[in-house]
């Protein structure tokens, strides 16, 4: 498949899982709704972007579907793993955790670069759900302390 029919193809994929999320969260009650929804649009505009980008000058080239498989499936197993810690280590913690073992994982050699971006992605996130949304994220195992 071509570079430009893989990016339409992603694209129109893309979008239909946004709008997808976002009509489920239009069902949700109250506030609890809106991030769901607001996130799904945005899903939904970026892969509506992409497929129209990728119509009117996307490369007719051939291409692989996959550049480097072993990234992607190390990243698979990276993001599984963290499914399954979330609900043991909670979510600040296994995001922490994540966030320094993928790059590290996918060939990223500046430790320091990676815990000044681990520290600031959660310090974004608990200032997002915590402080703008109101809704605190499960904390796991810490709760206990």
């Amino acid at each position: 498949m071509t570079a430009r029919g893989q990016d339409i193809v992603l694209g129109v994929l893309f979008a239909g899982l946004g709008l997808a999320a976002a009509w489920q969260a239009m069902g949700y009650r109250g506030a609890s709704g809106t991030y769901p929804l607001v996130l799904g649009l945005g899903l939904a505009t970026l892969g509506l972007l992409l497929a129209l980008r990728s119509l009117w000058s996307g490369a007719r080239v051939p291409r692989p579907l996959v550049d480097h498989p072993r990234h992607v499936a190390v990243t698979v197993v990276v993001g599984a793993g963290y499914l399954a810690l979330v609900p043991v280590l909670g979510f600040y913690a296994a995001s922490a955790l994540v966030a320094l073992v993928l790059p590290a994982a996918l060939g990223f050699r500046r430790p320091v670069f990676a815990l000044l971006a681990a520290a600031g992605f959660m310090v974004v996130v608990w200032l997002v759900f915590t402080g703008l949304l109101a809704k605190p994220l499960p904390t796991g195992f810490w709760s206990r302390w």
